[in-house]
């Protein structure tokens, strides 16, 4: 059996480091690029995912830590909507995708992977966009780092 090491993956996997804080309410006190935040709003913004499915994944998250969608105000609710259509534009200009995949995971049952904190999943898809790796080795196998994918998308917000 083949083994790939993903080290960087500890903090993530690790129940004691996940339960110090939410990740998206900490990334808001960072540098946008540490934090990979490629666009702020007034009431949500915009974020690459760290552990992408395919280049260009990014989440629209609201500021307010809410677990449930209801509990949104309008107001953020349409921000919301509003910054996943931009998302869908950008994604298409700079990927060329064949579809695009929206959507939110509300709690832990429903597969949330960050259950206290909504956000919806902007992400690329291409016709037959997994390969080996990802059916056979459970492997994700991606063109281009995070922070080119930053770069990109910063530019094409701007």
């Amino acid at each position: 059996m083949d083994y790939l090491w993903t080290p960087w993956r500890y903090a993530y996997v690790s129940s004691s480091e996940k339960a110090a804080g939410c990740v998206f309410c900490d990334a808001v006190k960072q540098d946008d690029a540490k934090a990979l935040i490629v666009y702020r709003g007034e009431h949500c913004f915009v974020i690459l995912n760290a552990y992408p499915y395919t280049p260009g994944h990014v989440m629209v998250v609201p500021y307010a830590h809410l677990d449930e969608l209801q509990k949104l105000p309008r107001e953020a609710a349409n921000e919301m909507m509003a910054l996943s259509q931009r998302m869908e534009t950008v994604l298409r200009e700079l990927y060329r995708p064949d579809g695009i995949n929206l959507g939110m995971n509300i709690g832990k049952a429903a597969g949330a992977g960050i259950a206290g904190h909504i956000h919806m999943h902007v992400l690329p898809r291409w016709v037959a966009d997994s390969n080996f790796m990802s059916v056979v080795a459970e492997t994700r196998v991606l063109p281009e780092t995070l922070d080119v994918t930053w770069k990109r998308m910063v530019e094409s917000l701007k």
